[in-house]
């Protein structure tokens, strides 16, 4: 029997003036930058997200709590490293994930590949297992006000 599962996750964070905007494990150069209690990077909330609920561990929230201090203004690489661990304790493996990130400035298709050559080792897995799409809001809704920003990923996890 395959032994596979597939998790979903979302993130979201309003974006404000004056901070650094990190997105995929880099920093964007942009004159907004996301809210939050770590440093807010959405896309690797989102594939947290993702390989946790298809290996039926909760959400980042539960390991990851907004409310403890120890992750206040914590480098969100480490939150994916820790999943990816959480999930080898479990015996479960990441296959390939694929996310989707809706802001509307700056650009997020020229730093594509530097996203996935910083996330993949995080997930021992190669770039080509790791899809980023990015896409802009058509100036509709938060994101399109350029009040926030927004990502989604699938995840496959497997056994082997």
């Amino acid at each position: 029997m395959l032994n596979i599962r597939v998790g979903f996750g979302f993130d979201v964070h309003q974006l404000e003036e004056g901070r650094d905007l990190w997105l995929g494990g880099i920093k964007l150069p942009a004159t907004k930058g996301a809210v939050g209690h770590s440093d807010a990077d959405v896309l690797i909330h989102a594939i947290c997200d993702a390989l946790l609920g298809a290996a039926n561990l909760r959400d980042i929230g539960f390991h990851f709590s907004n409310k403890d201090d120890r992750w206040k203004g914590m480098d969100s690489k480490f939150f994916l490293k820790e999943t990816t661990r959480l999930l080898l304790e479990k015996g479960w493996k990441v296959g390939n994930v694929d996310c989707t990130i809706v802001l509307e400035h700056p650009k997020v298709n020229p730093h594509i590949d530097a996203m996935k050559n910083v996330l993949a080792p995080l997930m021992n897995i190669s770039e080509d297992e790791v899809s980023i799409k990015a896409t802009t809001n058509e100036t509709i809704g938060y994101v399109g006000r350029l009040e926030g920003i927004n990502a989604s990923a699938v995840a496959l996890i497997y056994k082997s």
